[in-house]
């Protein structure tokens, strides 16, 4: 069983008392709260007491039972951490995972913090050697928070849950106990970042590149770059792009991958066509070194801008290309926002 109360750095992690049942009901039988939850709405209070009676017994998350976990911040419940331990068989057992915010309180890495605490605390001090997530194609939030804490996408299963009347599409997250140690353990930083071409000796680590499942949208797989590559997209009046493209190497391993368009009859400056940035190696300052990088070869080849463009939605690249002074030039290609930095 995990001990609890649990401290993290800003968040207390304990079970419910008597006390909490209002606030549990209240936020639980918000329609935004409950969105991509599969409770019945309305959710009523008699709902939060029969859920605490189920668990009266309990002191913290056990195997063979489920219990949600209130998070608390400053005396305040905000939500919820749902942890479900399945019975021991040789090698372990299987947790399940879930986390619910009151609508005021998300957007503040609440659920973020509470979710790994309560994943370290479970491969710490249970049997558990896989944690396992479901949720809602749409849940975009949801995901991203999954997958930086070392999730892997493992699979969607079509109209495979019910949920108040309607079939819908099932994501399924998984972590194993190693994969955690080994996220923990990936390298936050960087020294020196090249682009190097991409070779036969290298080829195989490039192709294994791979963005996180909600930047997919966002970011096209490395056999989509590598094709276009190869077969390069027409751009306009019959003109096909002209692709130069490299691998992106921290301090000695391949980490990523950019191709530009080059100029062209159609293209007055080079265009940063794709940019890719392996899940385990964002956050560590290699996708603003490896534009640095792309910026001294496109200045030294005379040129005086580089343009890029980006889908203008929550998660995406904006924010990452206007820190680096890329600006919004007013024109769009299709549902992508044009942008231009000078050089």
């Amino acid at each position: 069983m995990i001990s609890l109360p649990m401290h993290t750095e800003r968040l207390l992690l304990r079970m419910a008392t008597t006390e909490d049942l209002p606030t549990i009901a209240a936020y639980r039988n918000d329609p935004e709260v409950a969105r991509y939850q599969d409770w019945p709405l309305p959710y009523t209070l008699d709902d939060a007491v029969e859920g605490f009676r189920r668990v009266a017994d309990l002191d913290g998350p056990a195997v063979g039972r489920s219990v949600n976990v209130m998070i608390e911040h400053e005396g305040e419940v905000v939500g919820d951490v749902f942890v479900g331990i399945g019975d021991e068989h040789p090698g372990g057992a299987v947790a399940f995972l879930g986390y619910t915010l009151a609508t005021r309180h998300q957007g503040k890495g609440f659920a973020s913090e509470a979710a790994s605490a309560m994943v370290d605390a479970v491969f710490e001090h249970t049997p558990v050697h896989r944690i396992v997530a479901t949720l809602d194609p749409e849940n975009t939030a949801s995901m991203r928070l999954l997958e930086q804490l070392g999730f892997t996408f493992e699979g969607l299963a079509r109209q495979a849950e019910p949920i108040r009347g309607e079939w819908l599409d099932d994501m399924r997250f998984g972590l194993l106990r190693d994969d955690r140690a080994a996220w923990r353990a990936r390298p936050r930083s960087c020294e020196h970042v090249a682009l190097v071409e991409v070779t036969p000796d290298n080829l195989r680590a490039v192709l294994a590149l791979e963005t996180h499942r909600f930047q997919r949208r966002f970011v096209a797989p490395m056999e989509a770059s590598l094709a276009q590559a190869l077969v390069p997209e027409i751009v306009k009046d019959g003109v096909a792009a002209v692709p130069w493209y490299r691998a992106i190497e921290a301090d000695g391993e391949i980490v990523g991958f950019v191709m530009v368009a080059d100029v062209s009859p159609v293209e007055p400056f080079p265009f940063l066509w794709r940019l890719l940035i392996d899940r385990r190696h964002q956050r560590r300052g290699v996708g603003a070194k490896a534009i640095a990088a792309l910026v001294e070869h496109v200045r030294a080849r005379g040129h005086r801008a580089l343009g890029v463009s980006w889908v203008d939605a929550p998660g995406g690249p904006r924010p990452f290309y206007e820190r680096l002074g890329f600006v919004p030039t007013g024109e769009f290609d299709d549902d992508e926002v044009i942008a231009r930095l000078d050089l």
